[in-house]
């Protein structure tokens, strides 16, 4: 796969994923006006659970399909990830309605552990799980079709899919929102149990696109599939074994994040108690943390994730083929241009975590002093994110789970004292040692087996520093200029004037120096040939 094809992928997924994960954030605004913190906070409660049975019910499937069907398809074995392909569909439907019995019929054993009864009662957690867990008997389809396209480096059904999805989500949640509580002057409890609900009804949007998808492209599958050499004879035992161990590593991972905030979950509280805070201020440091703070560094991450669902596919047939020194050049091009949009992205955001937390939200000194601790925690998670999926392209998965363990064991030994020692502040900097460790190892791996020599992302990426340096001395100079003529603390129209002004100022230096250095041209090719200064002269 050439370096065009490569970011030709990456883009159409990024920018998918990044229309996702942006609808996902903006339709928080009316959302948050609608239902209040109370109605979010019964809103959330059913998410943590889902998003856990999810994770398991998919059983990492995207991207395990993805290298799987990659895998046989640079081999001429087309065969191969059709018989999956088509077995798959069955497995799934098996494993969607079994976990959405499992969530379903455990709802009110679970609600107990969620909450002690006070606004919210323990019929109104089982409702709106309940409620959720329908959408469970057709994610892990959706998923399988996504990864088999993917499989075929086709990243347009997974991206459009994705955005189809989450518009037909939002439509519904907020039109029920609002039918149900505007309209009916209804309960709020039904309100968020639909608005839950909305998880399905975007799924079968979502299932929509991809089934004409791929009614559209079934003719031009079959003509490769009369161009098998049908030499591989896989039977399903050794198909599905064989899948298992690559999907395996993919649930811990899709798990990460949830897990490192179970942790939270467990001591946060407790700790904060024993520091000294009141259990008010807790509450909202916790909050801010795990479901507001998260949202916004999700969108830098949104990134990782896109090269993570494009390379992988490229890595795999690289691996495969023997192709040495395509391998390296796809692994160097991939951390290259991860590092340089992630790591400002970040930086950036972290900068601006005071107004930038007002902008998409309100005006709260404690949220912007959080936010500025946890944005660069995303820089470690986004890699982790790439390099376990690299990982997984070389067959070296059982790296990504030592790693993981071995940051969820430091998270859980170091949460409780360094909470205990600089407050909740504490509990973002273990994270980010947590995936920093599991970054170290997943790159140790990767060396180790594909004797990938970094010198070169080290010294792109040191210039990259200097970039970094010199963008954030820049959008520290705006932030004092405009802190005496734009407030951003007395509203959110100031708040986002700030954001985007400074962001501007930031980026721009940042492009134009990548520019005039020629890094623009090193990392994107002959595909943006425009920005090669030297065949302009």
């Amino acid at each position: 796969m050439s370096t065009s094809n490569i970011l030709r992928g990456t883009l159409i997924l990024t920018v998918g994923t990044m229309l996702s994960r942006v609808l996902g954030l903006v339709y928080i605004f009316p959302f948050h006006a609608m239902v209040g913190n109370e109605g979010g906070a019964l809103y959330s409660y059913a998410y943590v659970l889902y998003s856990v049975f999810l994770s398991i019910a998919t059983l990492g499937v995207p991207l395990a399909v993805s290298k799987f069907v990659a895998k046989y398809n640079a081999l001429g074995e087309y065969s191969v990830g059709r018989k999956l392909f088509r077995s798959g569909i069955m497995v799934m439907s098996i494993t969607g309605v079994v976990s959405f019995l499992a969530l379903f019929l455990l709802a009110p054993y679970l609600s107990p552990m969620i909450i002690k009864e006070g606004k919210h009662t323990y019929e109104d957690i089982t409702f709106v799980v309940r409620m959720v867990s329908v959408a469970l008997l057709v994610v892990p389809i959706m998923s399988l079709i996504r990864g088999f396209f993917q499989g075929y480096e086709s990243m347009g059904p997974t991206a459009i899919s994705q955005v189809v999805e989450q518009l037909v989500r939002i439509v519904f949640l907020l039109g029920s929102l609002y039918f149900i509580l505007e309209v009916l002057n209804g309960d709020m409890t039904v309100a968020i149990g639909f608005a839950t609900f909305a998880a399905f009804i975007g799924a079968i949007g979502g299932l929509v696109v991809l089934v004409w998808y791929w009614f559209s492209r079934k003719k031009n599958l079959d003509s490769m599939l009369e161009k098998d050499p049908e030499t591989v004879e896989l039977s399903y035992q050794d198909m599905y074994k064989e899948l298992i161990s690559y999907a395996m590593p993919f649930v811990f991972v899709g798990l990460a994040m949830p897990l490192y905030q179970l942790i939270d979950t467990f001591s946060f509280n407790d700790a904060m108690a024993l520091a000294g805070f009141t259990s008010i201020y807790a509450d909202t440091a916790f909050g801010i943390i795990n479901n507001y703070g998260q949202k916004l560094i999700m969108i830098p991450i949104t990134l990782a994730t896109a090269f993570a669902l494009s390379l992988l596919p490229a890595i795999t047939k690289s691996f495969i083929n023997g192709q040495h020194q395509s391998l390296q050049k796809q692994l160097s091009v991939t951390l290259q241009i991860l590092l340089f949009l992630t790591v400002p992205a970040c930086l950036g955001l972290s900068l601006l975590g005071g107004p930038a937390y007002a902008a998409f939200f309100s005006y709260d000194p404690l949220g912007g002093q959080l936010l500025t601790w946890y944005a660069p925690t995303a820089i470690p998670l986004a890699i982790f994110t790439v390099t376990a999926s690299v990982l997984q392209g070389i067959n070296r998965q059982k790296y990504t789970v030592v790693g993981l363990a071995i940051g969820l064991l430091l998270k859980l030994v170091l949460n409780y004292p360094l909470i205990l020692l600089i407050g909740a502040e504490g509990s973002i900097v273990a994270t980010a040692i947590g995936y920093t460790a599991s970054v170290v190892i997943n790159l140790w791996a990767i060396k180790k087996f594909t004797e990938f020599d970094y010198s070169m992302v080290l010294r792109r990426g040191f210039l990259m520093t200097i970039f970094n340096i010199i963008m954030i001395a820049a959008v520290l100079v705006v932030l004092q200029l405009l802190e005496g003529f734009v407030p951003y603390s007395e509203g959110r129209l100031q708040a986002i004037i700030v954001v985007a002004v400074s962001g501007l100022v930031g980026a721009g230096i940042y492009f134009l120096l990548s520019y005039r250095s020629n890094l623009l041209m090193y990392l994107f090719g002959n595909r943006f040939s425009f920005l090669n200064r030297q065949e302009r002269g």
